[in-house]
């Protein structure tokens, strides 16, 4: 799900001037509203309680476009057939000393900015590629890929499940599951550089439904095991977990806005 919603506000201006040049024709919009219980960081122990957004976009009388709960907030920018691409974006909280319990090095918060493709192989099954990059905080590269299959009846509901292969660059790798020659000192752990690459394997789920024209439910569950190096991570081992499991639920709101023909 879309968890930035400022970064959805900029992306959707930047791309407003675009749609400005397409046929004017009525927008639908659904915007959601719940809560979620995720890691506090990549490898962490403990979950927290945060915010859950959605926000979906469609023309007319489209349907709203099937999403996914992990997609990152994207805008679309190319749209040939099957295929289609984008401007993406996600926010990373901060990993700060007390949310390990030990002094093993901060790491501030960023924006990931980047982007998206994916491709429709039926009405059923989608492949689904992003790639962000740090702005400020971890500063390194990361990003999944994804195989969906979609059950859906039109806006009155839309069911995903597929798997997840994570990935990321030395930079993030270790941000987060490395151990500096301080962080050693202070904790007894050995010095641990791991090196980027697949870091992550996960399954992931959700549900959006429509109760009428108006209100609606959507939700997701996902769980993700730390693999490679960061699997092996001596800070992960004794401070945080392999299991990476998250949850949300909220409730969603659609309308129409009217635009000059």
């Amino acid at each position: 799900m879309k968890i930035l919603l400022p970064a959805a506000i900029a992306l959707f201006a930047i791309a407003a001037p675009a749609s400005a040049q397409e046929e004017s024709t009525d927008r639908r919009v659904r915007v959601g509203l719940g809560a979620q219980f995720k890691p506090a960081y990549p490898g962490a122990k403990d979950r927290d309680l945060r915010p859950l957004f959605d926000f979906d976009l469609a023309r007319g009388v489209e349907e709203f476009r099937v999403e996914t709960p992990d997609d990152r907030f994207g805008v679309r920018l190319i749209s040939a057939g099957r295929f289609t691409a984008g401007a993406a974006a996600s926010y990373q909280g901060a990993r700060k000393d007390k949310d390990v319990g030990a002094r093993v090095g901060k790491v501030d918060a960023t924006i990931e900015v980047g982007g998206y493709a994916d491709y429709l192989f039926s009405d059923n099954l989608r492949l689904r590629g992003e790639l962000v990059k740090g702005v400020n905080g971890h500063e390194g590269l990361v990003g999944q890929v994804g195989l969906d299959h979609f059950w859906r009846d039109g806006d009155r509901y839309a069911i995903t499940l597929g798997p997840r292969l994570l990935f990321s660059d030395d930079r993030y790798s270790q941000a987060y599951f490395g151990v500096s020659p301080a962080a050693a000192l202070a904790t007894g752990l050995p010095v641990y550089r791991p090196k980027g690459g697949i870091h992550s394997v996960a399954l992931a789920s959700g549900i959006q439904t429509q109760f009428g024209p108006r209100w609606g439910l959507f939700g997701y569950a996902r769980g993700e095991r730390l693999v490679g190096d960061a699997g092996k991570s001596p800070l992960v081992r004794r401070y945080g977990n392999r299991n990476q499991l998250s949850a949300g639920i909220g409730v969603s709101y659609a309308f129409t806005v009217k635009r000059k023909r």
